[in-house]
């Protein structure tokens, strides 16, 4: 931690310089790193502030036994910033302090998986500004399924550690309800998946050689006025040795689209390089082939009872209290993944 504490105390010192927003995006990044850096740092301090505390309120209570009822409080304070701490210290991945670029696409189900997909989506970004992050409007590639939900939808998660939290729901996820779109008499089973990518910088240096690559163009459908709708603006690359694909249509620009894929791809590339460095067999959602029973990562159900729970192998989790996931309470669900995927991690390591 000294080294951390060392490297946030450089940044820092780097704001003060005189010619610091001289270069507007130089700037910026120093102020990205800075957040990352506090965001361990921080908690540190607290956790060792709150035990220096306790300390000394211990040795208070050997003179004054006054002081013992002050002692436990303070412990329960600090054991939840142990927790909070421990929990940070988990997302050292490679790509767990950057931004997040979230897919979701609803599998099997008809219209009642594209309103699955849709919920999914105003969860995580309820999830997102529960936590202080940024879900820019001008990043929404969203595809509005006619009768209800969406036929797809990419947003991003913008601030430190979106993508450590976030890669927690990559995989499938199914619905159990009693249908809105049916005769209300029968329980719907439905699949929508989710895919989430790190947010890669310009600079990446994951090379992808054109013979390497099939690039597709396409006219994108839903609103956006006549451009976007008659236009080949819309862009799929397929990286042809792996079959891994990544497409965008966000803008109205085939090359700004084309460049967005292509970091996507590059991303997905190395998101696909770093779990085999860890020996981690979940794939994503367009590796996974049909999004349908047998692969969902976790189960939602409303009726006749309410109950969410985990189904990855490892992680016993469950919670009667689905509205108050569905309205972005993720983090148990998220937590449960980081501790299982360290624990999983520190066994490889022996």
């Amino acid at each position: 931690m000294p080294g951390k504490t060392a490297y946030r105390n450089q940044l820092e010192a780097k704001q003060l310089e005189p010619d610091f927003w001289t270069n507007q995006e130089k700037a910026k990044g120093v102020i990205s790193q800075l957040k990352i850096a506090n965001s361990l740092v921080k908690p540190f301090e607290e956790l060792t502030a709150a035990t220096g505390e306790i300390k000394a309120m211990a040795e208070l209570a050997d003179e004054d036994p006054s002081f013992e009822a002050e002692i436990e409080p303070a412990l329960a304070k600090a054991e939840t910033q142990y927790e909070a701490f421990e929990l940070q210290t988990m997302l050292s991945g490679k790509n767990d302090a950057r931004s997040a670029v979230v897919s979701i696409k609803p599998g099997a189900g008809g219209t009642d998986a594209c309103d699955w997909a849709g919920i999914l989506y105003r969860a995580y970004t309820r999830w997102a500004e529960r936590h202080g992050f940024d879900v820019p409007k001008d990043d929404i590639d969203i595809e509005p399924n006619l009768e209800a939900g969406v036929q797809s939808v990419t947003f991003k998660i913008v601030g430190p550690y979106a993508y450590g939290y976030m890669q927690a729901e990559i995989g499938v996820h199914r619905l159990v309800r009693m249908s809105p779109f049916g005769s209300g008499d029968t329980r719907q089973t439905s699949f929508a998946a989710v895919d989430v990518l790190p947010e890669i910088p310009d600079d990446i240096e994951i090379v992808i050689r054109d013979v390497d690559l099939e690039v597709q163009t396409f006219s994108t459908g839903g609103p956006g006025g006549q451009h976007v709708n008659k236009t080949q603006s819309g862009v799929r690359l397929i990286h042809k040795p792996t079959g891994i694909r990544a497409e965008c249509r966000m803008g109205r620009s085939q090359h700004k689209n084309k460049a967005e894929a292509m970091r996507m791809l590059q991303a997905r590339l190395e998101a696909v390089e770093e779990q085999k460095r860890m020996g981690d067999t979940v794939k994503a959602y367009d590796a996974k082939g049909e999004i349908a029973f047998g692969s969902q990562i976790r189960s939602y159900v409303m009726q006749p009872y309410t109950l969410v729970r985990e189904e990855r192998e490892g992680i016993d989790l469950k919670t009667p209290a689905i509205n108050d996931v569905l309205d972005g309470d993720f983090d148990q669900f998220m937590h449960a993944f980081l501790r299982h995927k360290s624990a999983r991690l520190n066994k490889t390591k022996k």
